[in-house]
């Protein structure tokens, strides 16, 4: 009786009239009314989208369909916090206790669920400043992984060590860029980029079959990329030039090794990154420059 009476005060079941006692007395559509108020209640649907339901009667489908996406969405959203909690305390049960502490201080700064926005300004702080907005945002879709929904605990702690990385103060407060990425300027850097996606795409099925490197369309399509980005031609000059540049420049290694962690299932095979493709394909201009030397 403390429902009917609760729902009544909210409107939400009008009463008919009041007997000279001063109880409430409904009409005959009240038991369905209110059996319907459960049924939205027992989906967890908040009162005011309740409400929506009972008083629009006219576009009363439509609005329930609405209500029940919403809540859906926001249900898909804290069952993903859950399933990371719950990665996160068999990370710490699982742990060699000499571990625990430092473990523990690297769950303790990431969100649940985990935000990828830091790994998104590291590579913003990484890129040119003028970069067009359309690359930039394809780039950043490449570069930065995106948290698995249900992930092991290795996988936690790859997140968790992404963000310590991404996050650690750099001095100059700027990430070091290849200089062979620096030297193209803004414009040829998006070029550059977007030709990189590519030999990248073209490099991830000999990846994915674990052989080793060797030169061909993906490496065509690689040199091209920096190529066209400096206004030069693909000659044998071009490669071997490419090759020391790219020997010189900073590495991302433990990035990569860690998105790759959280690319592949457990159990499966690793997925190709960014990080790796490139690798082969720096291998595969090696070994052709030392076939034509």
């Amino acid at each position: 009786m403390k429902a009917v009476r609760f729902y009544s005060d909210q409107g939400l079941l009008p009463e008919a009239s009041r007997s000279g006692g001063g109880h409430r007395r409904y009409g005959p559509g009240a038991l369905e009314r209110l059996r319907l108020i459960r049924s939205l209640r027992a989906l967890d649907l908040p009162l005011p989208e309740v409400r929506r339901v009972l008083h629009d009667e006219d576009a009363a489908g439509r609005v329930l369909e609405d209500a029940v996406a919403v809540r859906l969405r926001d249900l898909g959203g804290e069952l993903r916090a859950l399933r990371w909690r719950e990665a996160a305390l068999r990370l710490v049960a699982e742990c060699p206790p000499a571990e625990r502490a430092e473990v523990l201080r690297l769950l303790g700064v990431v969100g649940v669920p985990p935000s990828t926005a830091p790994m998104a300004r590291f590579w913003r702080a990484w890129l040119p400043a003028r970069m067009p907005a359309r690359a930039t945002s394809a780039f950043l879709e490449a570069a930065v992984p995106q948290p698995p929904d249900d992930p092991a605990p290795a996988q936690v702690l790859a997140f968790a060590r992404l963000h310590a990385m991404t996050t650690a103060p750099c001095p100059g407060g700027r990430r070091p860029r290849p200089e062979v990425h620096r030297v193209a300027g803004a414009g040829g850097a998006a070029a550059l980029y977007a030709g990189l996606a590519e030999a990248y795409e073209l490099a991830g099925p000999p990846l994915r079959r674990a052989r080793d490197p060797y030169p061909g369309e993906a490496l065509d399509a690689y040199v091209a990329a920096y190529a066209g980005a400096y206004g030069s031609r693909d000659t044998r000059e071009f490669r071997r030039g490419l090759a020391a540049r790219l020997a010189a420049g900073p590495r991302l290694d433990r990035y990569w090794e860690l998105t790759a962690v959280l690319l592949t299932p457990p159990g499966g095979r690793p997925e190709p990154t960014p990080g790796s493709a490139d690798d082969w394909l720096r291998a595969a201009l090696e070994r052709d420059n030392a076939r034509s030397a």
